[in-house]
């Protein structure tokens, strides 16, 4: 959906250039755009229709204000909207409780809910300092509750035992009971999901509902679902008393519609989004930022949040002061900014956030390829010598070769990271003296952004 609204959208503005106002006309052709992209991307079509119906009304006979044009209008109109039907601002997680707080987390099996417990357990160690206690009642998958007893420990959270042959509601009840006696602030609770709606699975989720009493109750959705999340959710939604909605698999080849679908149907707010496999890969949900990300405008915020956790701002620290110094860059400060990059999710993850405008000046650049790149430049830099990395000078022809083996590429992929670094290197050198700082403080104008040692 992202790309597709975003290039109809932008198609669109440029049609309306030098138009000194918004017409039935020109609004019934972006309406037309914005429909058939909605549709594309499988969002529910009574969602999408009462979606057009709001923009409509928004739009129709609205003036042209300043240096704006009609067709920039039509695109703040449409992402206000957009925000508006995935919820407004940021709704996080209620933990206002006597503790221990209990989530339980509801939906279908292959949405991703054992992962994400994980996930939401790491997320609320991490971000809300609290002690977390994570439970199986999915009696039925098999090596369900063995995979939530790895994923948890990953994750620093604790793990209560549960066997197959227990009943959801008796090991709902002892994960309770345990919670209470070990003060633990936070119970999240697994449950067993189907492959399809059926009576047994929405009467075992009520029964656990209603023994736990649960402070959330989490319907984690797959975002690749399409048109089948919305009937998914509506099924949730009258069995159960839904107070979020958690987004899995949001970086997958998904178009979108969930994420607009689920929230209007089921009325509760999506509070959170699944971005990647791995445990952090959990983001607070924020409509206006994702509104932002569909239109092709990019979410810097989220960029900046990125890097900022990625960095290790001492290691930028360090070697900021040794170039100052007038320390040479060897091989090893080389090593260090490539895993920097790896920290921060890879290249791929850094230009989903930027707007599409930016993204497609770098378009040409093949992040599959880019990403094997920075693996291989690692790989070399790991079938070194510490003495020749620390003195790079030293690696002639016979080294050269030496490397090429150990890290399984051809010797011109040495020549290739060795010119590379140089260039770094010769960079480096005319930021001595003052010109580091320079440099960082331009990279670092956003508030809230790390000075970048490169």
């Amino acid at each position: 959906m992202a790309s597709a609204l975003s290039d109809k959208l932008s198609r669109l503005v440029k049609e309306m250039r030098g138009q000194a106002r918004i017409t039935e006309t020109n609004v019934s052709d972006m309406l037309r755009e914005v429909r058939m992209a909605l549709l594309e991307a499988d969002v529910a079509l009574p969602v999408v229709r009462d979606f057009v119906a709001r923009v409509k009304e928004k739009a129709l006979g609205q003036e042209v204000m300043g240096s704006l044009q009609p067709g920039q209008v039509l695109v703040s109109i449409v992402s206000k909207e957009l925000a508006a039907t995935m919820g407004e601002g940021v709704s996080d997680i209620n933990l206002a409780a006597q503790p221990p707080a209990v989530i339980l987390m509801a939906g279908l099996q292959g949405a991703g809910k054992t992962t994400t417990t994980a996930k939401l357990a790491k997320h609320l160690i991490e971000k809300r300092k609290k002690k977390v206690l994570t439970v199986s009642g999915d009696v039925y998958r098999p090596a369900a509750i063995e995979q939530l007893k790895t994923v948890t420990a990953q994750a620093g959270a604790e793990w209560f035992p549960s066997t197959p042959d227990q009943k959801p509601v008796d090991i709902g009840r002892a994960a309770l009971d345990y919670a209470k006696k070990h003060f633990f602030d936070v119970l999240l609770v697994d449950t067993a999901g189907r492959l399809a709606i059926d009576e047994v699975l929405m009467a075992e989720i009520k029964d656990l509902h209603a023994a736990l009493n649960p402070v959330e109750t989490l319907f984690v959705v797959d975002a690749m679902q399409g048109q089948d999340a919305a009937n998914t959710a509506k099924a949730f939604k009258e069995a159960l008393p839904l107070t979020g909605i958690i987004l899995t698999k949001t970086d997958g080849d998904s178009r979108g519609g969930a994420a607009l679908s689920v929230r209007q149907i089921t009325g509760a707010p999506i509070k959170f989004a699944g971005t990647s496999e791995k445990l952090d890969g959990l983001e607070v949900f924020d409509a206006e930022r994702h509104a932002g990300r569909i239109l092709g405008m990019g979410d810097i915020l989220a960029l900046v949040e990125q890097v900022t956790a990625g960095v290790d701002i001492a290691a930028a620290q360090k070697l900021a002061a040794k170039v100052k110094s007038g320390a040479g860059f060897d091989l090893n400060d080389f090593l260090a900014q490539i895993q920097q990059m790896k920290q921060m999710g890879g290249l791929s993850s850094l230009m989903d956030k930027l707007p599409a405008a930016m993204s497609a000046k770098a378009g040409h650049v093949d992040m599959e390829r880019a990403e094997k790149d920075i693996k291989r430049k690692e790989g070399i830099i790991h079938s070194m010598t510490p003495l020749e990395r620390r003195k790079p000078e030293l690696i002639k022809a016979t080294r050269k070769r030496r490397i090429a083996a150990g890290a399984g590429v051809h010797v011109q992929e040495v020549n290739r990271m060795l010119k590379e670094f140089e260039q770094m290197q010769d960079m480096m050198k005319k930021m001595k003296g003052g010109g580091m700082m320079k440099m960082m403080k331009r990279l670092g104008g956003m508030k809230g952004m790390p000075k970048m040692p490169f």
